[in-house]
């Protein structure tokens, strides 16, 4: 399959409707004109002529011939002279030699860059190190599309006999593979179990229920096409896997986030300008909402560019290799890594009334599992970690496909295969001036609608929770509120996920801010609670829990990375109505069906992530100092406790400082004394 970008041209199409509107203005100023000089005759006959106008009349008919007469000794041929038939000649070569010309131009600057590249390389290549794998992984690609765009023929002949014998051995082989990845997971599982303990058990168990869920209400569970599904989860796997268990991996994502956090920064400038010195006073309007905004921007340069469209092609085309999708959904799930649920199917806008009804439930459910890149920077900016915000994005993609191929399979024939050769559309703007013009200009609405619904949103929540609390009180239960009913109702889901059973009932009110508000509001939430932890402090107050470990903040990070809320629901409904009409009653009978599978994709997700994150001493020592004599506060088995202790006594035989004091509370020797049961002569 070969995607290709093209611009659509409207210059070469005709309007009738215009021309027959310009005939008949046309033949109406004729007639107009035959009567004014029919009565311009019968006034004539009546009275004399006015001899100024007479005159003025014979200046404009003389006036006429002298212009006729410059134009035809303009029309005179005339010699060039020496600079022109020079210049003729200059541009006669380079007409002729245009693409030697260019192909000269590019040698230049790439000897230049390479050149550059080089040069910091050999002064300093730790710090050159990005610089120079850019450079890398960027030759990589252009030598690639080069390769494919000369000789894609004879590459496909090459290849084809392996793959005429793949497709004759696929009966059986597809089995072993399945057999040999059950196998990989269960060992995977064995190993890491006993190395890390029991907890990402859970996360497991969880994905498993998730996909048994699926299937059970499934639009058609006997026609449910395995090789997507299975290959779906397990890119989403190795995704996970490659990122957050390898120090590669993990090392290259936490590096594109601070440096996605370093160029977001670039905001203040325009928000300082414009709002003054104190604008960070009000954070949300004047710090968040500017991110928005140049986020959009930049968003809007690099599509006009075309290097979003490379880089989706890119990504939808190697996931309609491995899930054997079709190119329209395929394209559509690597957009929405990058933009809005929205903005996503005009990158396939001509062919979606031709598209199936399972194609199109993978359209909408591709653009609930994920978020945009422009709200992305928003979420960053509340101190969300922007890792793992980056990894949610990317590791749903595979796995929306893989749930709405399990929730409504295809029944159908596609009409859009890899042979139709499916082209994407280019931007409208027709520089990168206009580009990013456009790009504000368009996110003016986007900015527009999150500061409304928040206000509506957080104005409603107020008066649910006011209005429930008066219900409660009635029953002598006055701290009931929507977080609560929210709690209850999804703590099983966000315990599954594999949230410390203390804290997930308040993962599960956050997963009920965002499904029935939106996931801004629950970002905002989240955002509190990591900085609660941050700060420090009792993690417990009257009963109630102030922050969350890291494990759980994470799950919740991946739990919350979508748009499967009700907000949305009517937003696809009317966006995808208007791109593709003729398909309205389809739409409107997957949409909330795909909400839910683009729910469960993003519970997925937070499973694959429960699984794989290993996180290290999650809460500050000091802090459970502070709250270890009071048992209550901190239960004896807590895992953070065991290892602070752990911590404690290392660096207590190593003569080290592990605590900001240096000072060490009796209460706390004896309480990790009592834990540990270790005969040390710290605790005699």
């Amino acid at each position: 399959m070969e995607l290709k970008a093209t611009n659509h041209d409207c210059s070469g199409a005709h309007n009738l409707a215009f021309q027959h509107d310009s005939e008949s203005v046309d033949a109406t100023n004729l007639k107009g004109l035959g009567d004014n000089s029919q009565r311009t005759q019968n006034s004539q006959n009546k009275k004399t002529g006015d001899t100024n106008q007479g005159d003025e009349y014979i200046n404009i008919e003389s006036d006429l011939h002298e212009n006729k007469r410059a134009s035809a000794d303009d029309e005179q041929p005339r010699l060039k002279g020496h600079f022109e038939k020079k210049y003729d000649k200059v541009c006669e070569f380079y007409k002729k030699h245009k693409t030697r010309i260019h192909y000269v131009m590019y040698g230049i600057l790439m000897t230049v860059y390479l050149s550059v590249v080089i040069a910091a390389c050999n002064l300093n290549f730790q710090r050159a190190l990005p610089l120079f794998i850019i450079t890398v992984v960027a030759i990589f690609f252009i030598c690639w599309d080069f390769l494919i765009a000369k000789y894609e023929d004879r590459i496909a002949a090459f290849f084809s006999p392996g793959e005429k014998y793949l497709k004759k051995q696929w009966v059986w082989l597809k089995w072993v593979l399945c057999a040999a990845l059950i196998i990989t997971i269960i060992c995977w599982l064995i190993f890491d179990t006993t190395k890390k303990g029991s907890r990402q058990l859970i996360s497991f168990g969880g994905l498993v229920m998730y996909v048994l869920l699926m299937f059970i209400f499934s639009k058609y569970p006997t026609r449910v096409a395995w090789r997507p599904v299975l290959s779906g989860i397990g890119m989403q796997f190795i995704l996970g896997l490659l990122i957050l268990r390898t120090k590669v991996g993990f090392g290259v994502f936490n590096w594109l986030g601070i440096q996605i956090q370093t160029f977001l920064e670039y905001s203040d400038t325009g928000a300082k300008f414009v709002f003054g010195d104190k604008y960070k006073d009000h954070f949300f309007a004047f710090k968040v909402l500017p991110i928005v905004i140049f986020f959009s921007t930049v968003m809007s340069i690099l599509y006009h560019i075309g290097f979003m469209q490379w880089l989706i092609r890119k990504v939808g085309w190697i996931m309609h290799i491995f899930m054997g999708t079709t190119p329209v959904e395929s394209l559509v799930a690597a957009g929405n890594i990058f933009v809005g649920q929205t903005e996503s199917p005009l990158l396939v806008r001509p062919y979606l009334p031709y598209i199936t009804k399972s194609e199109l439930h993978a359209v909408m459910t591709a653009g609930f599992s994920t978020i945009a890149g422009s709200v992305l920077g928003a979420y960053i900016s509340f101190g969300v970690s922007s890792s793992h915000l980056l990894t949610a994005s990317v590791m749903s993609a595979p796995a929306s496909l893989a749930t709405s191929k399990l929730f409504w399979p295809e029944t159908e024939k596609p009409l859009v295969t890899p042979r139709s050769g499916l082209q994407m559309a280019k931007g409208e703007s027709k520089n990168l001036l206009e580009a990013a013009s456009q790009g504000a200009s368009t996110s003016i609405t986007l900015v527009a609608n999150i500061a409304v619904n928040l206000i509506s949103f957080l104005a409603l929540l107020s008066f649910l929770d006011s209005a429930l609390s008066w219900v409660g009180n009635l029953f002598d239960y006055p701290q009931l509120n929507f977080e609560n009913i929210c709690a209850h109702v999804f703590m099983p889901f966000s315990f599954m996920m594999g949230v410390d059973w203390e804290d997930s009932f308040i993962v599960g009110g956050l997963l009920g801010y965002k499904t029935f508000f939106n996931e801004f509001l629950a970002y905002e939430r989240l955002s509190k609670l990591i900085h609660n932890r941050e700060k420090g402090g009792s993690m417990y107050i009257n009963g109630v829990k102030q922050y969350m470990t890291v494990h759980s903040e994470v799950i919740a990070t991946y739990a919350l990375c979508g748009f499967a809320n009700f907000g949305s629901l009517g937003l696809v409904i009317g966006g995808l109505t208007s791109i593709a009409p003729s398909k309205k009653k389809e739409i409107a009978d997957g949409a909330f069906r795909a909400m839910i599978a683009g729910t469960v994709t993003c519970f997925m997700t937070a499973c694959i992530a429960g699984m794989l994150t290993v996180p290290g001493l999650e809460v500050p020592c000091h802090i459970l100092q502070g709250n270890a004599s009071n048992f209550t506060d901190v239960p004896a088995n807590n895992i953070e406790l065991i290892e602070c202790c752990q911590h404690l006594f290392t660096s207590a035989n190593h003569s080290e400082k592990i605590f900001p004091s240096g000072n060490y509370s009796l209460t706390f020797w004896k309480v990790c004394c009592q834990i540990l049961s270790q005969p040390s002569f710290h605790c005699t």
